[in-house]
């Protein structure tokens, strides 16, 4: 049996991570699988019965740090693959990636961009597309790209996997119980990250709940949201606002949810989207460079143009982006049939990203190289 090494920063809330964790699972079949982590500290996802290798070398600041924490992960991962009789490493991210690079051994290296943030760094791409055996992209617009701008034949695309069935079974292992005995409830699921965009949902929010006061908010994710709870409490919807933390099964919260609302303006393959509408839940998002439009496809859910970058957290000023974005909210929410259509066509969406789909893929890969 093959041996795959999967390289990822940590375990923790992300969808880099998350299906980091799935892959692993899933290619248990097929490969000799292990996972190392550059960090094993609050670790959310299930890797039982995955050997998991910790480097101990969490983020360092300082250019010199940097580059010292890339050659000693270089280095231990290549004890890691000559210890074990690596064959294939397949790297998550571009920190990820350089350890990989520099870890130096002769394995079959897989590196995979998970997000058009990562295209900023030209000089990085183009480092993977040389060292990589294939570089791995999460959406079609970055392969594209990639194949383009950086003449690289390597470049293939893999789309997120997606176990429908295990979803919907998580929805219901375990009841939950919101603040709000009733009410239509609104949701996002991301860790606090400015690319979010969530000052833009917010200000849209109040809005909504201005028209419609039966409505909730409610964000899935890891981190302190200080910002927006002061937001929140300016706009004068604090109490109508939740804030679950991270959750190891986020899937019933996902569940109470009437409609989910993404306003990043970068994504690479937004997993939560997907996750959300294999629970039947209608979609609105932004149209940002990569992920919203290769899912909905101008079909599936609602695609709303992208949304400022620029920071706003004055509750005073509200832009036409956000005015229009709670128009298509309360558009939505108050047309029963609207909302039907749009749940049926979200589960209609959630069934083109199968398991199996992903694991036939890397394991034709595999075959070609090996």
């Amino acid at each position: 049996m093959k041996k795959i090494l999967l390289i990822v920063p940590a375990l923790h809330q992300g969808g880099m991570e998350k299906v980091c964790a799935a892959t692993a699972k899933l290619l248990q079949p097929h490969f000799d699988v292990r996972i190392a982590i550059f960090d094993s500290r609050s670790i959310v996802y299930d890797t039982e019965g995955i050997p998991v290798d910790d480097l101990q070398l969490p983020p360092r600041s300082g250019k010199l740090g940097k580059v010292l924490n890339v050659l000693r992960r270089g280095w231990k991962l290549r004890r890691i693959k000559k210890k074990e009789h690596i064959d294939i490493t397949y790297s998550f991210g571009p920190t990820a990636n350089l350890a990989n690079i520099a870890s130096g051994c002769r394995d079959v290296k897989w590196m995979g961009i998970r997000s058009y943030m990562d295209m900023g760094n030209p000089r990085q791409i183009r480092m993977f597309c040389r060292h990589a055996d294939r570089v791995i992209c999460c959406s079609e617009a970055i392969c594209r790209e990639i194949q383009e701008k950086y003449r690289c034949d390597k470049a293939v695309i893999l789309s997120n996997p997606f176990d429908l069935a295990q979803v919907k079974i998580l929805s219901e292992r375990e009841e939950i119980t919101l603040p709000w005995r009733e009410g239509r409830v609104i949701v996002s699921m991301s860790r606090e990250d400015v690319v979010k965009g969530f000052w833009h949902l917010f200000k849209s929010f109040a809005l909504v709940h201005g028209k419609l006061p039966d409505t909730k908010l409610m964000i899935i994710g890891e981190g302190e949201f200080t910002v927006y709870r002061e937001l929140a409490r300016k706009l004068g919807v604090e109490g109508d606002v939740f804030f679950t933390g991270v959750q190891k099964n986020p899937y019933p919260y996902l569940k109470k949810a009437c409609l989910y609302v993404l306003t990043s303006y970068y994504e690479g393959f937004p997993n939560a989207l997907v996750e959300a509408m294999a629970l039947g839940v209608p979609a609105i998002a932004t149209d940002c460079m990569t992920g919203p439009r290769e899912i909905l496809q101008d079909r599936y859910g609602i695609l709303i143009p992208n949304m400022s970058p620029e920071e706003d957290y004055d509750p005073t000023h509200i832009t036409a982006e956000e005015r229009a974005l709670a128009g298509e909210i309360i558009s939505l929410l108050e047309n029963p049939e609207k909302m039907e259509h749009y749940s049926r066509m979200a589960l209609a969406c959630a069934g083109n990203y199968t398991t199996e789909a992903y694991v036939e893929k890397i394991c034709g890969w595999a075959d070609e190289i090996l």
